[in-house]
């Protein structure tokens, strides 16, 4: 189990590879049924302050626990932006489902398709670039934003890891831009996949673009047909202050993880985010971005535990309770934002926010979100939690 105090203290069910606060992630799926529940350990961390000094060069590590990034209590919340940067563009297997149909939502796989670059800015110098809204209210203030993307490199093709830490960002309206990753990079290979997820405070950048359609442009993901399939996309995770909000309580986690393939306890990881005292009948919300997690393929679940003792199985209208991690990008069932290209099924990249109300009704003061994995696994690359704060 991993548990933190919302200030400042973590610790890990996972074993820790972490050097001056920096995370690493990476997996493989073709190992996942072999790892099962991970070693518990336990560490403390000082949260990485927005301004962090950004290094010249990222290093890779094979694997992180999860940790917490930032936190905060602020009358404002939480907002994100999401889309992935491949899809399919024919099918490889008999059983497969029309690429269209899939598009729109259909069960498939994407080792079923082969599987190509989406790009919407129609610029010659770009292989990928997808687009996504990201809704901060008017009037407010960003007070933290990160930005996450990972992707499988070996598909029909191989990608070079060292392009893994750079990604192209455009503002509402702006050119593109260098971001460059500020923290470890997670980088596992093995002989079916090529697995890597980066990050960096972009809190700048987004402070003076604001809200509106936002541009990750790219991304290193490689395009093609196997076995494991190709997967990849993006996040932008910003915490937001405005007055005239309620007071909450945010946190946003990170790391990778996989989730080995079965049932059972073994095949399950729970992470624990303490010091959030909500009161009785407080509302709240939690996203998770996941990779590699395949629609119609079942097993895959999400359990929330309050420590008054409610317990909830999380699903709703486009993520059931046994396919959670299904290759959609959603807020409480229902898509949030536009997106370009706007597939339903994402083929391999989830990044979806559930409704925390119910396990809220009686109060908490920490939540354990335990995730267990689909008959071909998953892995975990990011949590983020808002809840509203006791007055």
């Amino acid at each position: 189990m991993i548990s933190s105090p919302i200030s400042d203290k973590v610790h890990s069910c996972f074993v820790p590879l972490i050097e001056n606060g920096d995370r690493v992630m990476g997996s493989s799926r073709r190992i996942l049924g072999a790892l099962g529940l991970l070693s518990c350990l336990t560490l403390s961390v000082q949260t990485p302050s927005a301004g962090a000094a950004v290094p010249t060069a990222a290093r890779e590590m094979p694997r992180i626990s999860f940790t917490q990034r930032y936190q905060a209590e602020l009358h404002g919340g939480l907002v994100r932006a999401s889309n992935s940067a491949i899809s399919c563009r024919r099918e490889e297997s008999p059983q497969a489902e029309p690429c269209a149909e899939v598009k729109k939502g259909a069960a498939g796989v994407n080792g079923d398709f082969e599987m190509f670059y989406d790009e919407v800015d129609k610029d010659p110098d770009t292989y990928n670039s997808t687009r996504a809204e990201l809704k901060v209210p008017q009037g407010a203030k960003v007070a933290y934003a990160r930005l996450y993307w990972g992707g499988n490199l070996r598909v029909g093709e191989q990608k070079p890891p060292e392009d893994n830490g750079r990604v192209l960002v455009a503002e509402p309206g702006g050119a593109y831009k260098p971001v460059i990753a500020d923290t470890v990079i997670g980088h596992r290979s093995d002989a079916g996949s090529d697995a890597y997820q980066a990050s960096a405070d972009v809190t700048p950048l987004v402070r003076k673009g604001g809200a509106g359609m936002w541009t990750v442009a790219q991304l290193n993901v490689a395009m093609g047909h196997s076995e494991v399939g190709a997967w990849g996309g993006w996040t932008l995770v910003v915490a937001y202050e405005h007055q005239r909000e309620p007071l909450r309580r945010v946190a946003l986690w990170d790391g990778f993880e996989s989730l080995a393939a079965g049932a059972g306890g073994a095949a399950s990881d729970t992470v624990q985010v303490a010091g959030l005292d909500a009161p009785p009948g407080a509302a709240g919300k939690a996203g998770v971005v996941a990779y590699d997690g395949d629609r119609g393929t079942l097993g895959d679940s999400l359990t929330v535990t309050a420590d008054s003792g409610r317990r909830i199985s999380v699903s709703d209208a486009e993520n059931p309770f046994n396919d959670v991690m299904n290759s959609t990008i959603t807020e409480f069932g229902h898509p949030a934002f536009v997106r370009q290209p706007e597939n339903i099924n994402n083929l391999g990249y989830d990044a979806d926010v559930f409704d925390l109300s119910p396990a809220l009704s009686g109060g908490a003061r920490s939540l354990n979100f335990t995730f267990t994995g689909e008959s071909q696994g998953q892995f975990l690359g990011v949590l983020f939690v808002q809840t509203d704060a006791r007055r």
